[in-house]
């Protein structure tokens, strides 16, 4: 590898650094060889470190990056897995792939930051696979951050299959900067006595459009799982939110639970979902679409804060 390679890679490692760090990341965990961690700026793989039990591949394509990660039988890996996906130039398009399997009787923690600063023109896909094996557990935290420009499309699509006794935990973030154009598509197949939570904050400004669709299957026996959704919009965004439960087996327990806070000409829907076929099945919903309370805002402005910005500490309070 020559020189101008070697400095290219290492100013592009900066820069996704510093993308990485105002997503909320601390960037000195991707440096740290005791912990597993992947960076990825728009096709090219800056970092990949693995550690005991995890079997990472990865291959370069012409817009990203196809990946496939293992956690070995057994393993219970002890630190989180840090990942960080982003395009740093205005302009470009970003394709993820993801092939995850946790094999049985393993846990891992993947905490994610998909990072584009300066999109005025970027499209980010994501299409991923997740099998969660037999008595195995995987939490997963993602947190977006796009700049103040809003020129970008995310559209990630995700098919989850938890086995039994599984468990799967998701936190899917995204509280500053412009949402731009968000497409969220996640599908889930709970096996017997599997746990399956999902949970996702968005707060939406400007011209944002937001839609979520979330759908679980609790497809075995015992099978629990929540959906919670919560979105905050203002000025003339627009959101979208289908949450979907489907209890197909006896003494499965589902509960979709959605929240809305709307403000100035924001337009906001909440349609939850639930489907049961089976006598011994139960799942459950509830939503609401409201504004900020007013007495709030008041309280703020009294201590010296503007309208705008006490309605935003009481949004970003709300999806903390």
């Amino acid at each position: 590898m020559n020189q101008i390679t070697l400095n290219t890679l290492s100013t592009e490692m900066a820069e996704i650094s510093a993308a990485y760090t105002a997503a909320g990341g601390d960037a000195a965990v991707l440096r740290k060889h005791e912990l597993a961690s992947l960076v990825v700026s728009g096709n090219k793989v800056l970092n990949a470190n693995g550690t005991e039990g995890i079997v990472l591949e990865k291959h370069e394509t012409e817009y990203g990056v196809d990946i496939k990660m293992t956690i070995k039988k057994g393993y219970k890996i002890p630190l989180p897995v840090h990942l960080c996906f982003g395009l740093v130039p205005k302009d470009g398009l970003q394709e993820i792939k993801m092939d995850f399997v946790a094999e049985e009787d393993s846990a891992v923690e993947l905490i994610a930051h998909c990072t584009f600063p300066n999109a005025v023109n970027v499209v980010h896909k994501m299409d991923a696979q997740m099998l969660i094996g037999k008595n195995a557990s995987l939490k997963y935290t993602e947190t977006h951050f796009h700049g103040p420009h809003g020129g970008i499309q995310v559209i990630p699509k995700a098919h989850i299959k938890i086995e039994e006794g599984g468990r799967y935990y998701t936190n899917f973030s995204f509280v500053s900067g412009r949402v731009g154009y968000l497409e969220f598509d996640y599908s889930v197949d709970a096996g017997k006595d599997s746990i399956c939570e999902m949970v996702t904050k968005v707060y939406g400004k400007k011209n944002d459009k937001i839609k979520i669709l979330e759908k679980i299957s609790l497809n075995g026996e015992n099978a629990r799982s929540v959906i919670k959704s919560r979105l905050a919009i203002t000025d003339d965004a627009e959101s979208e939110f289908r949450g979907i439960t489907e209890g197909h087996a006896p003494r499965a327990r589902g509960h979709v639970d959605c929240m809305e806070v709307i403000q100035g000409n924001a337009k906001a829907e909440a349609i939850p979902i639930v489907r049961v076929d089976n006598p011994l099945a139960k799942v459950t919903h509830e939503a609401a679409i409201g504004c900020v309370d007013k007495k709030e805002v008041e309280t703020l402005m009294a201590r010296g804060l503007e309208e705008d910005d006490a309605i935003d500490v009481i949004v970003k309070g709300m999806l903390a």
